[in-house]
């Protein structure tokens, strides 16, 4: 028996850089000429889904591409689902304490852990307790990892409304 690929959103930055095809283009707004003479914007697109992030706000592409590829994986994290797993990954397992995910909103692991919990989510017709269940974790922290993130609230909730399950409040 093989592991299970990790989620997209779980990928390390090299990783999921070598699954994407990278465009530039110039956008408006500030930095001033340089700017408006360069392409500094950075288009991802992650080829095995589709899914886009886009960065321009920074001068440099370099940074832009870093952005990008930060925005690209919480996009991912909320938008491309994965077959769960039979449990808790290394990843999640490090994470928590007495029962508690200990995890902060800016953090790179992010939106790998959020990805694993929508997964969890999925499998369990997006019940909070038996997903929690699974991994390690209370239903009430289980939604406040979601609680962390407005677009990632706005998901699970809509993912609920789509199974039939009412809005968490």
């Amino acid at each position: 028996m093989h592991a299970q690929a990790p989620h997209p959103a779980a990928l390390p930055v090299a990783d999921l850089l070598r699954q994407t095809r990278e465009t530039h283009t110039r956008r408006t707004g500030p930095g001033g000429q340089h700017r408006n003479k360069t392409q500094t914007a950075v288009v991802l697109v992650h080829l095995p889904t589709g899914i886009a992030a886009e960065a321009s706000e920074r001068r440099s592409q370099a940074d832009n591409r870093q952005v990008a590829a930060r925005r690209l994986r919480h996009r991912l994290a909320l938008e491309h689902r994965c077959p769960a797993a039979a449990g808790p990954s290394p990843l999640w397992a490090a994470r928590i304490r007495e029962r508690r995910l200990v995890i902060a909103v800016g953090h790179d692991d992010f939106p790998a852990l959020v990805a694993e919990a929508l997964d969890q989510l999925e499998a369990h017709g997006m019940r909070m307790t038996p997903a929690a269940e699974i991994l390690g974790v209370t239903a009430t922290q289980l939604a406040n990892l979601f609680r962390k993130d407005a677009a990632a609230w706005t998901a699970l909730n809509r993912r609920r409304a789509a199974v039939g399950a009412s809005p968490l409040g």
